[in-house]
């Protein structure tokens, strides 16, 4: 959804925008073509893997750090409000076709999945220090996994005997909960889970969107890419409510403002784009605009 994502930032070809999930280079690529000659871009990406994709143009910054401090490096260098953000949440391609990276169920690598490869923890640790009660936890919450409490019996009991320490050897251990036509379903959901907790995504998104309404000038535009309920539920809630949890106050006549207004509805794949990618099967784009009252 490379189009319909910087289409939704309705770009003005003098502004200054940031692409706060650089990867591959794809939306930072498409937003400077529809830039002018005095429009600038900033990127974010935290994998330092991301910075042999930066873009040669002198419109372009690329800052190899996390989104999550997207106020403090913009005002680092000098933009205190921009005219738009995208984010495209989740793994990017290049993680997901690495193998040693331990991002993909297709590969046996090392049990790594960090997006900043110098973090102190990786998907080892976690299952290999997590108690039952702590891996069943977020199994539950991030994989949202009805059997989440198997799954964690499952890693406990096998490495009391023998260390988890690669994608091969975390298959294996769940091996008895492996039946056939559902297992990338279900090892899907474990991975994301492993990966959302040892990259804090949940705190991210929410610090970061946090900040989003201070960092767009007024009538500047937020596009968002999210990939599973978790993220886009962050998302929807913060723009229709500016707030995750709970209704925000509501004056004597029963109204509220909120820092973003939604642009549009919910934005999914074309049947076209689903043939052609079909990774982009679950993506769901919101697009919200900071008001200019």
């Amino acid at each position: 959804m490379l189009q319909e994502t910087v289409a939704g930032l309705a770009i003005d070809p003098q502004g200054t925008y940031v692409d706060v999930t650089f990867g591959g280079g794809g939306h930072s690529a498409e937003i400077l073509r529809q830039l002018g000659p005095k429009g600038k871009l900033f990127a974010f990406d935290q994998d330092t893997d991301a910075l042999a994709n930066a873009l040669a143009d002198d419109r372009f910054t690329l800052i190899n750090e996390n989104f999550r401090y997207i106020k403090q490096f913009l005002r680092f260098h000098g933009q205190k409000q921009v005219h738009g953000i995208l984010a495209d949440f989740g793994v990017s391609s290049h993680q997901f076709d690495e193998g040693a990276r331990g991002f993909s169920t297709r590969f046996d690598g090392d049990l790594d999945m960090r997006m900043n490869q110098s973090a102190a923890l990786s998907a080892k640790e976690v299952v290999a220090s997590y108690s039952h009660e702590a891996l069943s936890d977020l199994f539950f919450q991030y994989g949202e996994l009805r059997n989440a409490r198997a799954v964690a019996t499952a890693i406990v009991q096998y490495r009391e005997t023998q260390a988890i320490e690669t994608t091969a050897q975390l298959k294996e251990s769940l091996s008895g909960l492996l039946h056939g036509f559902r297992d990338h379903k279900l090892l899907a959901q474990i991975y994301q889970a492993i990966r959302i907790e040892v990259n804090q995504e949940i705190q991210v998104i929410k610090e970061f969107l946090e900040q989003v309404p201070d960092l767009l000038l007024p009538g500047g535009r937020l596009s968002v890419l999210s990939y599973h309920s978790l993220e886009d539920r962050l998302v929807k809630r913060f723009i229709r409510a500016g707030q995750f949890e709970g209704e925000p106050e509501k004056d004597m006549f029963g109204r509220f403002e909120v820092p973003l207004k939604k642009v549009g509805g919910l934005q999914t794949p074309s049947k076209e784009e689903l043939a052609a990618n079909t990774r982009s099967r679950s993506a769901k784009l919101r697009v919200a605009e900071k008001p200019s009252y």
